[in-house]
């Protein structure tokens, strides 16, 4: 196929690409380049760049031409980002979303939206959201993924669009931008500096790798139905703490590095999903989380090169120690 990925950049889309290339695949690239955008992540994968917003018509226009589908991974992602100032997160994630949704009904391309267990909002111990739930978002972040899920549902039933939706759950794996829970703490902690954990940091997550997550999206892109949302989640859940803790002994950092701090405004508690209608559909989690976290801490402590840069002053006019400052400089006071 030729299949245009949104957002192919940045740390899930690169590594679908990267996918999608290995398996024969022509793949187009539309890519804002934002802070998170690093084309550095598709180095050595055959792709066609163009550097454009998706909420931009003609960009997108342009860059879908001849593309049999549109997998969507172009969003503004950051919870705390989010809570900061929701205006880019509201621009990409729905106006975005809605410009991808117009080409595909102008091609007739299929378009998979890459979606968030987050816009189920907390859920109980022993339940686990399924597709049809309620979405109860409980940040800005969430809620205009939200916005975009329903979007592509409206399409699909009032235009005949042929789009899907992925919900997938924390992702984790190599070249992560650093503000995420993972690489944030594994970076700090590799360079001995501290960990900052929200609240009592037992926050329940369900922890996915990065190339269970594309498998699941590629396999929803060839062989889902039309209009149906699929869960995607590995099972494997562990309280932030618990996380953080482990992360520490990878690293072989001393445990008083980590720090409790405030907690954010409107945390969710608990994510989980029930992950039957993909079951079925044939796809199963692969990767164990204690593997797979090892690994994960090996690529950063062997790739310096990728984030040091990204945690200094000059890259992209110290968008990273800006932001690092804003939302933990007192809290780590």
């Amino acid at each position: 196929m030729r299949v245009l990925v949104a957002g192919g950049c940045g740390f899930l889309g690169s590594h679908f690409v990267r996918r999608l290339s290995e398996r024969g695949d022509e793949v187009v690239v539309l890519d804002k380049l934002t802070y998170a955008g690093n084309p550095a992540n598709l180095e050595g994968v055959d792709h066609i760049l163009v550097d454009g917003d998706i909420a931009d018509e003609e960009a997108v226009r342009q860059a879908a031409d001849g593309c049999e589908a549109i997998v969507n991974f172009a969003a503004e992602t950051h919870v705390d980002r989010s809570i900061l100032s929701a205006r880019e997160f509201i621009h990409t994630d729905v106006l975005g979303t809605y410009v991808l949704l117009e080409r595909a009904r102008e091609s007739g391309a299929r378009l998979v939206q890459v979606s968030t267990d987050e816009v189920y909002g907390d859920v109980p111990a022993g339940v686990s959201s399924r597709e049809d739930d309620l979405l109860l978002p409980s940040s800005p972040y969430a809620a205009s993924k939200a916005g975009g899920d329903l979007q592509v549902l409206s399409h699909v039933r009032t235009f005949g669009v042929d789009g899907l939706i992925t919900r997938g759950s924390n992702t984790y794996g190599p070249n992560q931008y650093p503000e995420k829970m993972i690489p944030l703490f594994v970076t700090n902690a590799l360079d001995g500096q501290e960990l900052p954990l929200y609240g009592d940091g037992r926050q329940v997550r369900d922890w996915l790798h990065v190339t269970d997550h594309c498998a699941a999206i590629d396999l929803v892109l060839r062989e889902g139905e039309a209009g149906t949302t699929y869960n995607v989640g590995a099972g494997a859940d562990r309280q932030n703490r618990v996380v953080a803790m482990q992360i520490l002994a990878l690293c072989g950092a001393d445990p008083g590095l980590l720090r409790h701090v405030a907690d954010r405004p409107g945390h969710d508690r608990r994510y989980s999903l029930d992950c039957s209608r993909l079951h079925r559909l044939g796809w199963r989690a692969t990767s164990d989380f204690d593997v797979g976290l090892a690994e994960t801490v090996d690529w950063y402590r062997s790739r310096r090169d990728w984030w040091e840069p990204i945690k200094s002053r000059d890259y992209k006019s110290g968008d990273y120690l800006e932001y690092y400052r804003e939302q933990y400089a007192a809290r780590l006071a």
